[in-house]
């Protein structure tokens, strides 16, 4: 058994302990009743940072939550590998549909459910713990800086803030973010690239108040089904985005592009049943897997209007909402869509409504090189741990902050996530193998490595 199995094996039990620690916080950043708990997991992460074997650890004050900063220079001459995550989880409602408490880690089948258990919890802590494995066992081969956000989940706008303003702290040659998937355990894969992100708020008012349905329907004007009829026109009849110049900006994938992306493994019979749907949607003539990497989409988050309580109340809403948003693919920008969705959304509104638009957060798309010595290093270390080559794959996630890396800092990002797409991030009963954490675990020290090596340290 080689070191690195040897330590993973004798620690295997506080090394799962301790992500519980973690999973039990409430980090929930969108919600202002989670603060203190969001405040009380930063310290966690900070002193955790400090026990692996970091120095100057900090926990930076934004004008939002904190970044946890942390790192170990152990010769300038050597590479340096700038590790990201973030400590804040999406909230947990619908509580009512988790099987078991959100923010109490239960394993069930080799598998930890809780929130944030993948996203990205589970994920970034693994590198924590990697980090004090090379430590422990005198490993490290290169160096290694720490920065691990709490607004991720609400679009990391001070992060950006703290990147700009320390550029020479965060100088590395690469970023390594463990925030994606694989295709499975038994197909590894490495995400190239990811969908940016446009994220907004609708309102419809009508009348000026709540009205009894019986006396005043007929007459006035539903926001609730204007609302609905007006998100129902954002997509024509082959689920093409209706929103003039809305794709202008799209690079289409070659046919060369199309194939080798066609080629990952994916049984759509599984697919479905993984789902529980008896066929899939989308935008005609793409294929499911160039649909949710390659494509931009146009989704409803949320939707809400009128009574919701139980039982019967005849109203007619005075206003309706929706959250809208929209994943975003090369060369199209946040800040373009969300003004061509603004002036399409204004203008489809009959005059017996008023509409207000309000832009939440959004962040550009990016594609990672693949001929990159980190790229070559990731591929190495996980044939190494996995014993077969990684798949490259298109993530139809977002992560903003990776194309703010390259526009400040001027370095790539290594996309080597361990979670899977079944894993229900966002959703109740979100669930983190505990094969995968320690497979992590296993396999990022060989990443250094490998980089260290390929890097000519």
């Amino acid at each position: 058994m080689n070191v690195t199995k040897q330590y993973i094996d004798e620690h295997k039990d506080r090394l799962l302990n301790e992500l519980f620690e973690l999973l039990r916080f409430p980090s929930v950043s969108a919600d202002p009743k989670y603060k203190e708990y969001v405040l009380q997991t930063a310290d966690f992460v900070a002193q955790k940072l400090k026990h692996a074997g970091a120095d100057k650890v900090e926990v930076c004050t934004t004008a939002g939550y904190p970044i946890v900063y942390g790192e170990k220079i152990i010769d300038p001459a050597l590479p340096t590998v700038l590790t990201y995550g973030h400590y804040d989880v999406q909230p947990p409602d619908p509580l009512e549909l988790w099987k078991s408490p959100p923010f109490e880690p239960t394993v069930r089948d080799g598998k930890i459910y809780a929130r944030g258990a993948c996203d990205d919890k589970g994920q970034f802590y693994m590198h924590v713990k990697a980090f004090e494995l090379m430590m422990q066992t005198n490993t490290l081969p290169c160096n290694i800086k720490f920065m691990i956000e709490g607004e991720e989940e609400v679009g990391s706008d001070n992060l950006g803030i703290f990147v700009k303003a320390n550029k020479e702290r965060l100088k590395a040659d690469v970023v390594l973010i463990s925030d994606t998937s694989m295709i499975s355990m038994e197909h590894p894969s490495l995400e190239t690239g990811l969908r940016g992100l446009s994220y907004l708020e609708v309102e419809v008012v009508g009348p000026n108040r709540d009205l009894h349905s019986g006396v005043y329907g007929g007459a006035v004007a539903n926001p609730a089904t204007i609302l609905a009829k007006m998100i129902a026109s954002l997509h024509d009849e082959n689920n093409h985005i209706n929103i003039p110049g809305f794709y202008d900006d799209v690079v289409d994938l070659t046919a060369e592009e199309r194939k080798a992306l066609n080629e990952a493994p994916y049984n759509e019979e599984e697919y479905k049943a993984d789902l529980d749907v008896k066929e899939l949607w989308g935008e005609k003539g793409y294929t499911t897997l160039e649909r949710t990497g390659t494509r931009p989409t146009l989704e409803v988050n949320g939707i809400w209007g009128g009574y919701i309580g139980e039982g019967a109340k005849t109203v007619l809403p005075s206003k309706a909402n929706a959250k809208i948003s929209m994943r975003l693919v090369p060369n199209q920008h946040s800040d373009k869509i969300r003004d061509l969705f603004t002036a399409h959304f204004t203008k489809i509104a009959p005059p017996y409504v008023k509409v207000k638009v309000t832009p939440h957060h959004g962040g550009e798309p990016v594609v990672t090189p693949t001929d990159s010595v980190a790229y070559r290093a990731a591929q190495k270390a996980i044939e190494e741990s996995f014993g077969k080559k990684p798949i490259p794959t298109r993530g139809g996630g977002s992560i903003p902050i990776v194309a703010l890396f390259e526009e400040v800092l001027g370095i790539k990002t290594v996309l080597m996530g361990f979670g899977l797409d079944s894993d229900a991030l966002h959703s109740p009963n979100e669930k983190y193998d505990i094969f995968n954490y320690y497979k992590g675990i296993e396999t990022i020290p060989l990443f250094h490595k490998y980089f260290a090596e390929l890097s000519g340290a």
